[in-house]
C-alpha cells in the first residue's frame, strides 16, 4: 500500500518530464509536435529547393547563391506558396505546409493559424541564425591584416555609398513625384542599404573575397550597414515625433565606433586566450564550441547595443581569423554553414512578392514609376563608388560598385519599419519592394560579369557552394 501512491507520483513525474515541451511560450503543449512537425517539412522544402536552385544556377555558371534566391521565389509567396510568413498578405490557409499539417491533424481555424506563426518564427529565428554563421564564415576568411590596409578606401566608399542615394533619391522624389518630406527621406534612407550576406556569399562563390577588391566591397558593406542602423535611427524617430532625437544617433554613433575598433583592438589578446583554451580542452568539439561561443556572445553584444548580430558575428570571425587554429575552423564551420545559411537565402527568396510587378493592378501602377527612378538611382548611386576608391592602380572599379548594389533583407527592413510606422503610402511601399527585388537579383550575375576573366573557380575537389 505504501509503494501505491510513490509509484503512481513517480509515474507523474516521468510522463511530465517526457511531455513535449512547447518550441515557443506561446504555443499550446498539445500543438507543439504539430509546430516541431511543421519547422521539419519546412527545412525539408528549403533544403530540396536550395540544393536544387544552387545546382541549376551553377549548370548556366551562374553564382549558386542566385540559384537559391531564386529557389526561394518559387516556394515563396510569388508561386508555390509552400513556404510564406506572416504580414506577407496570405493567412495560414494560404500555405502549402499548414495544409498538409491540417489535412493530417484537423486542427480548428485558431489552432491552425496559432501553428503557422509559431512555425513561421522558428523557420525566422533559424535564418537569422544562418546569416550569422554566413558572417562568423566571412569574418574567418577575410584577412584582417588586408581588411586593415583598405579600410580608408572601405570608409570612402561606404560613405560615398550612403551619400549619394540617400541625396538623389530623397531630392529626385521631392522634386519629380512631389512626395512628401518624411517619406522621401524614409525611401531615400532605403536605398543606402547594402546587402553584406548577399555580397560576401556571391564573392565567395567566385573565389574573389580574399582580392582587394573583394575586401574593400566586404569592408565598405560591414561600415555601410552600421551607418545604415544610424540612419535608419535617424528616419524612424523623425516618422515618429516629427524630430530627430539627437542623443540616441550620437549614441549609435559611439557604440557602433567602439563596438568595431574595440573588437580588432582587442584581437591579439583575444587570440592567446583563445589558443590556450583550445590546448586545454581534450574532449570533442575543443575548437568548434568555444568559436561559437566566441561569435554568439559577440553576436549578442551587437543586439544588445542596437546595432546588427551580423556586424559582432563579422567581427568574432575577423578576430578568430589571426588564431593558430584558424585552419582548422575554418573546415569546421563550413558544413555547419551548408546547413544553416541556405535556409537565410531561401527565406529572403520566399519572402519577396514579385507580385508588386504586375501593372494590371491598379495599386501597383503608381508604384511602378516610382520604382523605375528608385532603381536607376540604386544602382547608380552604389556604381559611382567604384570612382570613389584613389590610391589603388588596377583596381577593379566596376567590380566595386556592382558589389554594393543589392539591399537584399537590409532594404525589406526599411521597407517595413517605414509601412508600419505609417510613414509610407502604398504605392511608395511597392516601388521600394521592386527595388531591393531588382537589384537583389541582378548583383549576382553582374558581379560575375565585372569581374570576368579574374574569377578565380575553387580549388579541386571543394564545392563552389559554401
Amino acid at each position: 500500500m505504501f509503494f501505491n501512491p510513490t509509484i503512481t507520483a513517480l509515474s507523474s513525474g516521468m510522463a511530465s518530464l517526457l511531455a513535449p515541451i512547447p518550441l515557443l511560450a506561446t504555443v499550446d503543449p498539445e500543438n507543439s509536435p504539430i509546430v516541431m512537425s511543421g519547422v521539419l517539412l519546412s527545412l525539408v522544402v528549403i533544403y530540396i529547393a536550395s540544393k536544387i536552385g544552387a545546382e541549376v544556377a551553377l549548370k548556366f555558371d551562374l553564382p549558386p547563391v542566385l540559384g537559391e534566391l531564386v529557389a526561394g521565389v518559387i516556394i515563396g509567396i510569388s508561386a508555390l506558396h509552400l513556404i510564406v510568413f506572416p504580414g506577407s498578405g496570405l493567412s495560414a490557409s494560404d500555405s502549402g505546409i499548414m495544409t498538409v499539417l491540417q489535412s493530417i491533424n484537423h486542427l480548428s481555424p485558431a489552432a491552425l493559424t496559432s501553428v503557422f506563426e509559431s512555425q513561421s518564427e522558428v523557420i525566422a529565428v533559424l535564418a537569422e541564425l544562418g546569416v550569422i554563421i554566413l558572417l562568423f564564415e566571412i569574418g574567418l576568411e577575410s584577412d584582417l591584416k588586408q581588411l586593415k590596409a583598405v579600410g580608408i578606401q572601405a570608409t570612402v566608399v561606404a560613405c560615398v555609398g550612403v551619400a549619394v542615394p540617400f541625396a538623389a533619391g530623397t531630392a529626385g522624389l521631392m522634386i519629380i513625384f512631389h512626395t512628401a518630406a518624411i517619406p522621401a527621406i524614409f525611401a531615400g534612407a532605403a536605398l543606402t542599404a547594402t546587402s553584406i550576406g548577399i555580397t560576401s556569399k556571391v564573392l565567395s562563390d567566385l573565389g574573389q573575397l580574399s582580392s582587394k577588391e573583394g575586401q574593400i566591397i566586404v569592408g565598405a558593406a560591414v561600415i555601410d550597414d552600421v551607418l545604415g542602423i544610424i540612419v535608419l535611427a535617424v528616419v524612424a524617430s523623425l516618422a515618429k515625433t516629427g524630430e530627430i532625437d539627437v542623443v540616441n544617433v550620437i549614441y549609435l554613433i559611439v557604440s557602433a565606433t567602439a563596438f568595431l575598433l574595440g573588437s580588432i583592438l582587442l584581437g591579439g589578446v583575444f587570440d592567446k586566450t583563445f589558443s590556450a583554451v583550445v590546448g586545454q580542452l581534450k574532449t570533442r568539439g575543443n575548437i568548434i564550441i568555444p568559436a561559437f561561443i566566441f561569435a554568439y556572445f559577440m553576436a549578442f553584444l551587437g543586439n544588445a547595443i542596437h546595432l546588427e548580430a551580423i556586424l559582432g558575428a563579422f567581427a568574432a570571425g575577423l578576430v578568430l581569423d589571426e588564431s593558430d587554429a584558424r585552419q582548422e575552423l575554418d573546415e569546421m564551420v563550413k558544413p555547419i554553414a551548408d546547413l544553416f545559411v541556405p535556409i537565410f537565402f531561401v527565406t529572403v527568396g520566399a519572402r519577396a512578392d514579385l507580385g508588386v510587378l504586375n501593372p494590371t493592378v491598379p495599386e501597383n501602377r503608381a508604384g511602378l514609376l516610382i520604382a523605375v527612378f528608385l532603381i536607376a538611382v540604386a544602382i547608380v548611386g552604389k556604381l559611382v563608388t567604384g570612382w570613389a576608391v584613389f590610391g589603388v592602380p588596377g583596381i577593379n572599379r566596376w567590380a566595386i560598385g556592382v558589389g554594393m548594389i543589392p539591399r537584399g533583407e537590409v532594404g525589406l527592413v526599411f521597407a517595413g519599419i517605414g509601412s508600419a510606422s505609417g510613414a509610407l503610402d502604398k504605392p511608395l511601399e511597392v516601388s521600394i519592394i521592386i527595388m531591393v527585388i531588382l537589384t537583389t537579383f541582378l548583383a549576382p550575375p553582374f558581379l560575375r560579369i565585372a569581374f570576368g576573366d579574374t574569377v578565380e573557380p575553387p580549388a579541386s575537389g571543394e564545392p563552389s557552394n559554401i
